[in-house]
């Protein structure tokens, strides 16, 4: 692989949006609660949110509205459990938007909000100029277009809810703990495991690249074409990770492009998903692609393009004992001689399938 193909693509417009936020009065169901008392839930707005689950795309709420009325009505109508970290109160909708980004951990960019008074877009469209506003009456239009589909459903899009659901859960639980983070995380088990991608691994692999920003040492995104490319070529090593606790899975968490060579090994691709940032695995992969390297002979440079997202993936090779030698402009590599390398943390298993 030649320097020219770290070059970093755009982040591809199809599938970019990871959330759809919701508000409820007059959008999600005909009525004002407060007033009407009975409101009537529109029936082609649940096929909406049903059909975005199924391919992956996360829901909430963000209503100007009486928090227990709301949230009673939509578990009436068996929708409660579609929306992740619902804001229901008096707040301006662009903070009850943000809100929900940051407990998602995702962009604004990958934000669309939905809603029928031209005040609240605008609102959030001049507070958050990132997020996608789309007018509840144009729905059936907007949501059809390809930043609402994805190239690929997979398993892990499935579930992606439950995923995030069991998140909720994990989060509380950090929350009701008394004893230090690392206390917390060894009450997990937590085991991490690191294999060669197979087929059925790439089409995750390809939404990884698409959906990773903060986690992402080039920014690059790759087909399902190229990483099934890169998994048969001798000269490449392509790792995927998976993350598991006694809450469930994570899924496919965690991705390495590796070309072989001497007198280095150059790590072309590192990424992590940005849902286990605060579970202390983010340099796990990584020592194992260090190691693998020594045990060859051979030090490990790592391709590194900032994105303006990416500063924490920067931090991450630093800790881990990268240097900078050779810079152009916003292309970066680093080199490690591999003298020392971290051991896994003590709250994690490590296997290596």
């Amino acid at each position: 692989m030649t320097q020219t193909d770290v070059a970093v693509s755009a982040k591809p417009k199809r599938g970019r949006i990871k959330c759809v936020v919701w508000d409820l009065d007059n959008t999600l169901w005909d009525g004002t609660l407060l007033e009407d008392g009975a409101v009537r839930v529109r029936p082609e707005v649940v096929e909406e949110i049903k059909r975005l689950d199924a391919l992956g795309v996360l829901h909430s709420v963000a209503s100007r509205n009486d928090h227990d009325a709301a949230m009673a009505r939509l578990k009436a109508e068996g929708l409660d459990e579609y929306f992740l970290y619902p804001q229901i109160n008096w707040n301006p909708k662009s903070q009850s938007v943000e809100r929900i980004a940051k407990e998602l951990n995702i962009g604004l960019d990958a934000v669309a909000f939905v809603d029928d008074q031209p005040f609240e877009l605008e609102e959030v469209a001049h507070a958050l100029p990132a997020v996608k506003t789309v007018d509840s009456a144009q729905i059936a239009e907007e949501l059809a277009s390809e930043e609402f589909r994805p190239r690929f459903v997979t398993d892990e899009s499935r579930v992606r809810r439950d995923l995030y659901r069991a998140a909720v859960v994990r989060d509380q639980a950090e929350v009701d703990y008394t004893g230090t983070n690392e206390a917390f995380l060894s009450t997990l088990d937590m085991v991490f495991t690191i294999s060669r991608a197979r087929r059925e691994d790439l089409q995750r692999a390809e939404e990884l690249t698409v959906r990773t920003n903060q986690l992402n040492s080039t920014g690059r995104t790759y087909s399902y074409d190229e990483l099934d490319a890169l998994r048969t070529s001798p000269d490449h090593l392509l790792l995927v990770a998976s993350l598991t606790d006694k809450y469930g899975g994570y899924g496919k968490i965690g991705l390495a492009l590796v070309e072989r060579g001497q007198p280095a090994w150059h790590l072309r691709m590192m990424l992590m998903s940005c849902r286990v940032m605060a579970r202390g695995v983010g340099t796990v992969l990584l020592n194992h692609v260090m190691r693998l390297a020594k045990a060859d002979g051979a030090r490990l440079r790592a391709d590194f393009v900032e994105t303006g997202r990416n500063r924490v993936m920067y931090v991450t090779y630093a800790f881990a004992g990268f240097s900078e030698i050779v810079r152009d402009d916003n292309r970066l590599v680093l080199e490690s001689g591999l003298e020392q390398i971290q051991p896994p943390p003590a709250y994690l298993k490590v296997v290596v399938e």
